[in-house]
């Protein structure tokens, strides 16, 4: 027999009219159940998570920007929530936000203190060489399925390819790479393994500290080790997580995403052979259209509060959506036309927790140059199944494709497996 539903507290929105987001039509078309949300609710929707977990979803741009720039009203440490008594232990969305000492919820002076420690850490990484890291370890990707003429570009690229760079940069070794993307999946998407993912982080990057406290390198780990802000073992650990979640998932996701539209959307077309559209304005649309977080939790209220003319309690979780407040008709053009040049988009977020700005700026040279190699090397790259036929993974927090496959005239390698 199953455990029942968690029954959600009388402060919170009722199940009566909150919309699901989870299940197959989430999954398909999370944009028009937004539309939908916005019609019958305005800018803030109550919603159900998995297990009938109440919460409230932001929609609107400009009340997303309130929500997280007033912190004195939305606080980032989910110990406030007022559901967790009737959450069970085992609630496979309970990594995402169950109270640990990290940067990911720390409020105030503390918040500060990590935050510029990881700041200073991911500065200090050269735009070039990463560029140039990138371009090798994408040659050495592309290499692997160049000869065959097709490939699925989510698994055996988009999806690898930041992790790559990610390992070289936080100084972990390759090998460990499929442990890393495992238990990042397993915990993102919200399954009953979602728990064990999460551990298998952890232990990761527990054991990553240990070999550089040890032995001490270039690399982001070391770093953050001798920053002046004196963080503890415990605490690069832990942070070291949420830096690599943060800038893998969303990048890859980005890679995915940008890739997906610019072989599905004619106005692209032509930028698969070098046209007239650039690289920069699918990653720029892709964000808009299809931001890779499409919702992030979140924030708690700390007191009760009026938001969107919802009366928000203390405690209520209300979760960041991104996605619909990219698509908010109040800030985009008339006609939904795409929104070219303008980079006022939600997908970092907003705020002090926001991304790190050089965490930005590195992600935006990992997307841009996976999708220059590709291209360069197989520019007849296209759709090897209908785009209905594309499936999304069913996660309330990502905007990611399961699988992206393409065929292509198979190429030559020209990484090092062409000489050996």
């Amino acid at each position: 027999m199953t455990d029942p539903a968690p029954t959600p507290p009388p402060s919170c929105p009722a199940h009566r009219e909150a919309a699901a987001l989870y299940g197959p039509r989430f999954q398909t078309d999370p944009a028009q159940l937004y539309r939908e949300l916005r019609a019958e609710h305005g800018p803030v929707a109550p919603v159900e998570l998995p297990g009938g977990v109440p919460a409230w979803l932001v929609l609107g741009y400009r009340e997303l920007q309130l929500v997280t720039s007033q912190p004195q009203l939305f606080g980032r440490d989910s110990s406030r929530w007022n559901a967790w008594p009737t959450v069970p232990e085992d609630w496979p969305l309970r990594p995402m936000m169950a109270p640990v000492p990290s940067i990911l919820y720390a409020e105030g002076a503390e918040h500060r203190r990590r935050s510029a420690a990881v700041t200073d850490a991911l500065a200090a990484v050269d735009p070039y060489e990463l560029r140039t890291r990138c371009e090798e370890l994408a040659d050495r990707l592309i290499d692997e399925f160049a000869g065959r003429g097709e490939a699925d570009l989510v698994a055996e690229y988009a999806q690898r390819l930041p992790l790559l760079v990610l390992c070289w940069m936080l100084g972990l070794d390759d090998d460990q790479t499929p442990l890393l993307i495992s238990g990042m999946l397993e915990m993102l998407d919200g399954g009953p393994t979602a728990q064990r993912g999460a551990q298998r982080l952890l232990t990761v990057m527990s054991e990553l500290v240990e070999a550089k406290r040890q032995r001490a390198g270039a690399d982001l780990t070391s770093r953050l080790l001798v920053h002046p802000a004196g963080l503890t073992d415990e605490e690069v650990m832990r942070d070291l997580r949420v830096v690599l979640i943060a800038c893998h998932q969303p990048t890859a996701n980005w890679i995915g995403n940008t890739l997906r539209l610019m072989l599905t959307d004619d106005r692209f077309a032509a930028s698969l052979s070098g046209g007239r559209r650039s690289i920069a304005q699918a990653l720029g649309e892709a964000l808009w259209e299809d931001t890779p977080t499409q919702n992030f939790a979140g924030r708690w209220a700390v007191r009760d509060t009026l938001l969107g003319d919802r009366q928000i309690a203390e405690g209520d979780l209300l979760l960041l959506g991104f996605a619909a407040a990219n698509t908010d008709p109040a800030v985009r053009p008339a006609g939904g036309a795409p929104a070219e040049g303008n980079r006022a988009y939600l997908s970092f977020s907003h705020g002090e927790h926001r991304c790190p700005f050089p965490a930005q700026e590195a992600a935006e040279v990992i997307a841009g140059t996976a999708i220059e190699v590709l291209l360069d090397r197989l520019p007849d790259l296209r759709l090897a199944v209908a785009e209905h036929a594309l499936v999304w993974r069913p996660s309330p927090w990502v905007r990611a494709l399961v699988a992206l496959p393409v065929s292509f005239t198979p190429g030559h390698l020209v990484g090092p497996a062409a000489y050996s």
